[in-house]
């Protein structure tokens, strides 16, 4: 797929609640985290913006080649306080990946800093291009 192809599937949106066509058994929010995807010749780095997600409350999951990132994040306020304004909501995130036959799955690495989670997934050995030397005779 050419850059501007992948420009025109692939478009930025806002925040996003997870449709309601899914009947949940947790009531709040679920929302689908952004993510930003780029790849390397050896390597597919996913960005999930997450904000508020700690990593005790969040969960990476791996089964029949479907990646699931599961976070929640807590209401920041306390009992005391009395909401004013709020345009931060909080809630559960969720979002699924299918992983393709060049992922070496048993090395994907995940570090979560500042509300974003950063995924490493290494392509399998085979998958990564490389230089064949030609010799002569």
């Amino acid at each position: 797929m050419t850059e501007e192809k992948a420009k025109k599937t692939l478009k930025p949106r806002d925040k996003t609640q997870v449709s309601p066509a899914v009947e949940q058994t947790r009531p709040g929010k679920v929302f689908i985290p952004d993510v930003d995807i780029y790849e390397t010749e050896k390597e597919i780095v996913v960005l999930a913006d997450m904000p508020g997600v700690t990593p005790e409350k969040l969960n990476i999951t791996l089964k029949d080649n479907v990646l699931t990132l599961e976070g929640e994040v807590d209401p920041l306020e306390s009992k005391e306080e009395r909401i004013i304004f709020k345009e931060f909501e909080t809630g559960r995130y969720f979002r699924q990946f299918s992983l393709s036959h060049i992922i070496d799955q048993s090395k994907i690495e995940a570090n979560l800093k500042d509300g974003v989670l950063k995924l490493v997934l290494p392509k399998v050995e085979a998958a990564t291009p490389r230089k064949i030397e030609v010799k002569e005779g």
